[in-house]
Protein backbone atom coordinates (compact mmCIF):
# COMPACT_ATOMS: atom_id res chain seq x y z
CA UNK A 1 0.00 0.00 0.00
CA UNK A 2 1.44 3.39 -0.99
CA UNK A 3 1.10 5.79 1.89
CA UNK A 4 3.04 8.82 0.69
CA UNK A 5 0.95 11.94 0.04
CA UNK A 6 -0.09 12.26 -3.58
CA UNK A 7 -0.01 8.52 -4.29
CA UNK A 8 -2.78 5.97 -4.63
CA UNK A 9 -3.62 2.73 -6.34
CA UNK A 10 -6.31 2.01 -8.89
CA UNK A 11 -7.56 -1.32 -10.11
CA UNK A 12 -7.17 -1.52 -13.86
CA UNK A 13 -8.44 -5.15 -13.79
CA UNK A 14 -8.32 -7.88 -14.58
CA UNK A 15 -6.32 -8.76 -11.46
CA UNK A 16 -4.09 -5.71 -11.70
CA UNK A 17 -3.55 -2.59 -9.63
CA UNK A 18 -1.44 0.31 -10.81
CA UNK A 19 0.39 2.80 -8.61
CA UNK A 20 -0.78 6.31 -9.43
CA UNK A 21 0.77 9.69 -8.80
CA UNK A 22 -1.22 12.92 -8.51
CA UNK A 23 0.11 15.83 -10.56
CA UNK A 24 -1.87 19.07 -10.92
CA UNK A 25 -5.04 17.29 -9.85
CA UNK A 26 -4.74 14.39 -12.28
CA UNK A 27 -3.64 10.82 -11.55
CA UNK A 28 -0.83 9.46 -13.72
CA UNK A 29 0.40 5.92 -14.03
CA UNK A 30 3.92 5.46 -12.68
CA UNK A 31 4.54 2.40 -14.87
CA UNK A 32 7.35 2.10 -17.39
CA UNK A 33 6.60 1.55 -21.07
CA UNK A 34 7.15 -2.20 -20.76
CA UNK A 35 4.89 -2.41 -17.70
CA UNK A 36 2.23 -0.30 -19.43
CA UNK A 37 2.18 -2.67 -22.41
CA UNK A 38 1.80 -5.56 -19.96
CA UNK A 39 -1.34 -4.01 -18.47
CA UNK A 40 -2.85 -3.40 -21.90
CA UNK A 41 -1.96 -6.94 -22.98
CA UNK A 42 -3.91 -8.22 -19.96
CA UNK A 43 -6.90 -6.09 -20.98
CA UNK A 44 -6.84 -7.58 -24.46
CA UNK A 45 -6.37 -11.16 -23.27
CA UNK A 46 -9.69 -11.24 -21.39
CA UNK A 47 -12.08 -13.55 -23.21
CA UNK A 48 -15.34 -12.25 -21.77
CA UNK A 49 -16.57 -9.05 -23.42
CA UNK A 50 -17.25 -6.29 -20.94
CA UNK A 51 -16.71 -2.62 -20.26
CA UNK A 52 -14.11 -1.20 -22.59
CA UNK A 53 -10.84 -0.20 -20.95
CA UNK A 54 -9.59 3.22 -21.97
CA UNK A 55 -6.17 4.83 -21.70
CA UNK A 56 -5.26 8.45 -22.42
CA UNK A 57 -2.01 10.29 -23.06
CA UNK A 58 -1.48 13.09 -20.54
CA UNK A 59 0.97 15.93 -21.10
CA UNK A 60 1.40 19.52 -19.85
CA UNK A 61 -0.58 20.98 -22.75
CA UNK A 62 -3.54 18.64 -22.26
CA UNK A 63 -3.68 19.37 -18.53
CA UNK A 64 -3.75 23.10 -19.18
CA UNK A 65 -6.50 22.69 -21.79
CA UNK A 66 -8.46 20.54 -19.32
CA UNK A 67 -8.45 23.41 -16.81
CA UNK A 68 -10.73 25.31 -19.21
CA UNK A 69 -12.63 22.34 -20.67
CA UNK A 70 -14.68 20.44 -18.09
CA UNK A 71 -15.74 17.56 -20.41
CA UNK A 72 -12.09 17.03 -21.37
CA UNK A 73 -11.05 17.00 -17.71
CA UNK A 74 -13.79 14.45 -16.99
CA UNK A 75 -12.54 12.26 -19.83
CA UNK A 76 -8.95 12.33 -18.54
CA UNK A 77 -10.05 11.54 -15.00
CA UNK A 78 -12.45 8.85 -16.19
CA UNK A 79 -9.84 6.86 -18.11
CA UNK A 80 -8.58 3.59 -16.68
CA UNK A 81 -4.99 4.71 -17.23
CA UNK A 82 -3.33 8.05 -17.98
CA UNK A 83 0.21 7.63 -19.24
CA UNK A 84 2.93 10.32 -18.85
CA UNK A 85 3.16 11.43 -22.48
CA UNK A 86 5.69 14.23 -22.20
CA UNK A 87 8.96 15.12 -20.52
CA UNK A 88 7.17 17.90 -18.62
CA UNK A 89 5.29 15.27 -16.62
CA UNK A 90 8.56 13.52 -15.72
CA UNK A 91 10.12 16.85 -14.67
CA UNK A 92 7.07 17.69 -12.56
CA UNK A 93 7.16 14.25 -10.91
CA UNK A 94 10.82 14.61 -9.99
CA UNK A 95 10.21 18.09 -8.59
CA UNK A 96 7.35 16.70 -6.49
CA UNK A 97 9.54 13.79 -5.30
CA UNK A 98 7.43 11.38 -7.31
CA UNK A 99 8.10 8.05 -9.01
CA UNK A 100 7.63 8.69 -12.72
CA UNK A 101 11.01 8.13 -14.34
CA UNK A 102 10.27 7.87 -18.05
CA UNK A 103 7.87 9.19 -20.63
CA UNK A 104 5.40 6.71 -22.08
CA UNK A 105 4.61 8.29 -25.43
CA UNK A 106 1.68 7.51 -27.70
CA UNK A 107 3.85 6.51 -30.69
CA UNK A 108 5.80 4.04 -28.54
CA UNK A 109 2.63 2.53 -27.09
CA UNK A 110 1.10 2.16 -30.55
CA UNK A 111 4.07 0.28 -31.99
CA UNK A 112 5.00 -1.76 -28.92
CA UNK A 113 1.44 -2.87 -28.18
CA UNK A 114 0.87 -3.78 -31.83
CA UNK A 115 4.09 -5.80 -31.83
CA UNK A 116 3.09 -7.54 -28.58
CA UNK A 117 -0.34 -8.40 -29.99
CA UNK A 118 1.16 -9.63 -33.25
CA UNK A 119 3.52 -11.98 -31.39
CA UNK A 120 1.36 -13.09 -28.48
CA UNK A 121 -2.27 -12.49 -29.45
CA UNK A 122 -2.51 -13.37 -33.15
CA UNK A 123 -5.91 -12.89 -34.69
CA UNK A 124 -6.83 -9.87 -32.58
CA UNK A 125 -8.83 -7.28 -34.46
CA UNK A 126 -8.08 -3.56 -34.66
CA UNK A 127 -10.05 -0.57 -35.93
CA UNK A 128 -8.64 2.83 -36.90
CA UNK A 129 -10.86 5.88 -36.47
CA UNK A 130 -9.67 9.32 -37.57
CA UNK A 131 -7.24 11.03 -39.87
CA UNK A 132 -7.56 11.99 -43.52
CA UNK A 133 -8.39 9.28 -46.03
CA UNK A 134 -4.86 9.39 -47.45
CA UNK A 135 -3.49 8.79 -43.94
CA UNK A 136 -5.89 5.91 -43.33
CA UNK A 137 -4.90 4.30 -46.63
CA UNK A 138 -1.19 4.57 -45.82
CA UNK A 139 -1.77 3.41 -42.24
CA UNK A 140 -3.65 0.24 -43.13
CA UNK A 141 -1.14 -0.68 -45.84
CA UNK A 142 1.87 -0.29 -43.54
CA UNK A 143 0.18 -1.90 -40.54
CA UNK A 144 -0.78 -5.02 -42.49
CA UNK A 145 2.86 -5.46 -43.54
CA UNK A 146 4.35 -4.77 -40.11
CA UNK A 147 1.86 -6.84 -38.11
CA UNK A 148 0.57 -9.62 -40.40
CA UNK A 149 -0.87 -11.69 -37.54
CA UNK A 150 -3.40 -8.99 -36.67
CA UNK A 151 -6.70 -8.35 -38.43
CA UNK A 152 -7.61 -4.85 -39.58
CA UNK A 153 -11.32 -5.06 -38.82
CA UNK A 154 -12.00 -1.60 -40.19
CA UNK A 155 -10.75 1.93 -40.75
CA UNK A 156 -12.71 5.12 -41.20
CA UNK A 157 -11.93 8.76 -41.87
CA UNK A 158 -14.94 10.66 -40.48
CA UNK A 159 -16.03 14.11 -41.68
CA UNK A 160 -14.09 16.93 -40.09
CA UNK A 161 -16.03 18.45 -37.20
CA UNK A 162 -15.02 20.29 -34.05
CA UNK A 163 -17.65 18.09 -32.37
CA UNK A 164 -19.84 15.30 -33.73
CA UNK A 165 -23.60 15.46 -33.45
CA UNK A 166 -25.56 12.83 -31.53
CA UNK A 167 -26.56 11.26 -34.83
CA UNK A 168 -22.95 11.16 -36.02
CA UNK A 169 -21.89 9.62 -32.70
CA UNK A 170 -24.45 6.87 -33.17
CA UNK A 171 -23.31 6.21 -36.74
CA UNK A 172 -19.63 6.01 -35.74
CA UNK A 173 -20.36 3.68 -32.82
CA UNK A 174 -22.44 1.43 -35.09
CA UNK A 175 -19.65 1.35 -37.67
CA UNK A 176 -17.08 0.33 -35.06
CA UNK A 177 -19.29 -2.27 -33.39
CA UNK A 178 -20.23 -3.87 -36.70
CA UNK A 179 -16.51 -4.55 -37.30
CA UNK A 180 -16.15 -6.34 -33.91
CA UNK A 181 -12.66 -5.04 -33.07
CA UNK A 182 -10.77 -5.87 -29.90
CA UNK A 183 -8.82 -2.61 -29.96
CA UNK A 184 -10.00 0.77 -31.20
CA UNK A 185 -7.27 3.27 -32.09
CA UNK A 186 -8.55 6.85 -32.33
CA UNK A 187 -6.68 9.63 -34.12
CA UNK A 188 -9.11 12.54 -34.00
CA UNK A 189 -6.80 14.90 -32.09
CA UNK A 190 -7.07 16.10 -28.50
CA UNK A 191 -9.32 17.00 -26.80
CA UNK A 192 -11.95 15.86 -29.32
CA UNK A 193 -10.84 12.21 -29.34
CA UNK A 194 -10.77 11.80 -25.55
CA UNK A 195 -14.17 13.40 -25.13
CA UNK A 196 -15.65 11.26 -27.90
CA UNK A 197 -14.19 8.07 -26.46
CA UNK A 198 -15.36 8.85 -22.93
CA UNK A 199 -18.83 9.86 -24.10
CA UNK A 200 -19.29 6.64 -26.05
CA UNK A 201 -17.18 4.08 -24.22
CA UNK A 202 -20.16 2.22 -22.75
CA UNK A 203 -21.73 1.91 -26.19
CA UNK A 204 -18.57 0.54 -27.83
CA UNK A 205 -18.22 -3.25 -27.99
CA UNK A 206 -14.42 -3.28 -27.76
CA UNK A 207 -11.90 -4.34 -25.15
CA UNK A 208 -9.50 -1.38 -25.32
CA UNK A 209 -9.84 2.22 -26.52
CA UNK A 210 -6.67 4.16 -27.32
CA UNK A 211 -6.94 7.85 -28.28
CA UNK A 212 -3.45 8.59 -29.64
CA UNK A 213 -3.68 11.92 -31.47
CA UNK A 214 -1.14 12.40 -34.25
CA UNK A 215 0.24 8.85 -34.01
CA UNK A 216 -1.37 7.85 -37.32
CA UNK A 217 0.66 10.59 -39.02
CA UNK A 218 3.85 9.63 -37.18
CA UNK A 219 3.51 5.94 -37.96
CA UNK A 220 2.92 6.52 -41.67
CA UNK A 221 5.74 9.06 -41.91
CA UNK A 222 3.44 11.90 -42.93
CA UNK A 223 4.81 13.78 -39.92
CA UNK A 224 8.47 13.11 -39.24
CA UNK A 225 9.56 11.83 -35.83
CA UNK A 226 12.96 12.84 -34.40
CA UNK A 227 15.86 10.40 -34.01
CA UNK A 228 15.35 7.69 -31.38
CA UNK A 229 17.72 9.29 -28.87
CA UNK A 230 15.69 12.51 -29.00
CA UNK A 231 12.51 10.50 -28.41
CA UNK A 232 14.08 8.74 -25.44
CA UNK A 233 14.95 12.13 -23.92
CA UNK A 234 11.27 13.05 -24.18
CA UNK A 235 11.97 15.91 -26.58
CA UNK A 236 9.54 15.07 -29.38
CA UNK A 237 7.73 18.29 -28.50
CA UNK A 238 10.86 20.39 -29.17
CA UNK A 239 11.56 18.66 -32.48
CA UNK A 240 7.96 19.22 -33.61
CA UNK A 241 8.06 22.84 -32.45
CA UNK A 242 11.00 23.60 -34.73
CA UNK A 243 9.09 21.95 -37.58
CA UNK A 244 5.83 23.86 -36.97
CA UNK A 245 6.53 26.82 -34.63
CA UNK A 246 3.36 28.79 -35.44
CA UNK A 247 1.03 25.82 -35.09
CA UNK A 248 2.58 24.52 -31.88
CA UNK A 249 3.39 27.78 -30.13
CA UNK A 250 0.36 27.53 -27.86
CA UNK A 251 1.44 24.06 -26.72
CA UNK A 252 4.79 25.42 -25.57
CA UNK A 253 3.15 28.31 -23.72
CA UNK A 254 0.88 25.84 -21.96
CA UNK A 255 3.90 23.72 -21.04
CA UNK A 256 5.50 26.70 -19.30
CA UNK A 257 2.23 27.55 -17.52
CA UNK A 258 1.95 23.96 -16.31
CA UNK A 259 5.47 23.84 -14.86
CA UNK A 260 4.99 27.22 -13.17
CA UNK A 261 1.78 25.92 -11.62
CA UNK A 262 3.58 22.82 -10.33
CA UNK A 263 6.44 24.87 -8.85
CA UNK A 264 4.15 27.38 -7.19
CA UNK A 265 1.78 24.73 -5.91
CA UNK A 266 4.26 22.37 -4.27
CA UNK A 267 3.94 22.04 -0.53
CA UNK A 268 7.30 21.22 1.04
Amino acid sequence: MITEPGFSRRSTGPNSRVALESIAGFEFSTLSLVETIGVMHAWLAVDEPGTARMFVCGNPHSLEVARRDAPFAAALRGADLMIPDGVGIVVASKFLHGRIRETVCGPDVFVRLSRDMNDRLPGKRVFFLGGMQATIDALTAKFSLDFPNLVIAGAYSPPFRSEFTAGEDKELVSRVNAARPDLLWIGLGAPKQEKWAFRNRYRLSVRVIGPVGAVFDFYTGRVKLPPVFVQRLGLIWLFRFFQQPRRLWNRQVNGVKFLCRVVLGRKN
